[in-house]
């Protein structure tokens, strides 16, 4: 099924997302993990794309595994900025074969390598180069793509990183996912902002539950999310012990999708990392509201 058929359906729904193994020896524990989070019957499943391409082969043999074996709807990504023409090409032949119906087109992180080269010289720079090589292949994808509710850290600022934006929908992109954020607000000015520059596809809020202290600097980093003071007490009382902090972190978490979905928000996706524990009690927990 087509995520567009999914968002179309205009009732609430929560997807997660996973990430294949780095080599065949992690694979069978990857999988078992993926499929217990399939298990809980969420809208759909998302599986990352190693950076560099180096897990594509894994992205696709989970993906197919979601879809086939618990006929959950996958989301395959595709990153590109390490990819030649020919390359990309291969992996949306394969795609097509496994019978993916949904990709996430994405430009990928940028590796030492590429940092200290020629931009000029890459294949791809921007994902809006990937959407519109997948629309030219004549795949018949839902074609997903990246946005940033807190500005892309490339970008200059928000009006130009929403242009690009508006550019990369224009291009083919049929819905967005936002990356990670802990203020609802921020998500909100975001939605307004963007809908006044005519994007009007849907777009999913992607929630990333904190477990443990260690992430808050990792999602800093990768992101550079805003942290709220009522996150950053709850860090500094719980960050210490373990099992109160991914306690504390999931219903953080859960807090933010109820307001989401009061405030007219249908589908979030949420960055379940691989943890089956952490996205089986979140569907607890809203067990009754996503009824």
């Amino acid at each position: 099924m087509k995520l567009t058929e999914i968002f179309k359906q205009n009732k609430l729904s929560l997807s997660f997302e996973v990430f294949p193994p780095k080599n065949n020896t992690a694979f069978e524990s990857v999988k078992a993990a993926t499929e217990e989070i399939a298990s809980l019957s969420p809208s759909f499943m998302s599986v990352t794309y190693g950076a560099g391409g180096g897990t594509s082969k894994y992205t696709l043999e989970i993906a197919k595994n979601i879809k086939e074996r618990y006929g959950v709807p996958s989301l395959a990504h595709l990153t590109c900025v390490s990819s030649t023409k020919e390359t990309v090409m291969e992996k949306i032949s394969e795609m097509k074969a496994a019978g993916i119906q949904n990709v996430m087109a994405l430009r990928g992180d940028l590796t030492p390598e590429l940092e200290k080269s020629d931009p000029k010289k890459w294949a791809y720079r921007h994902a809006i180069d990937l959407i519109s090589d997948i629309k030219e292949s004549g795949a018949d994808f839902c074609i997903g793509g990246a946005c940033y509710p807190e500005v892309h850290p490339e970008s200059a600022n928000q009006a130009d990183d929403i242009k690009y934006l508006k550019e990369k929908v224009d291009a083919g992109c049929e819905f967005l996912t936002t990356q990670m954020f802990f203020d609802n607000n921020l998500l909100y000015n975001f939605l307004y902002k963007i809908r006044e520059a005519g994007i009007t596809v849907p777009i999913i809020p992607g929630i990333m539950p904190i477990t443990n202290a260690n992430q808050v600097e990792r999602a800093i980093s990768l992101s550079g999310s805003f942290m709220p003071q009522r996150f950053k007490s709850l860090v500094d009382k719980f960050g210490v012990h373990p099992d109160a902090m991914c306690e504390a972190g999931i219903v953080y978490a859960t807090d933010q999708i109820i307001d989401l979905f009061a405030n007219g928000i249908k589908n979030v996706h949420v960055y379940s990392m691989n943890k089956p524990h952490v996205a089986q009690k979140i569907m607890e927990n809203l067990a009754q509201i996503l009824r």
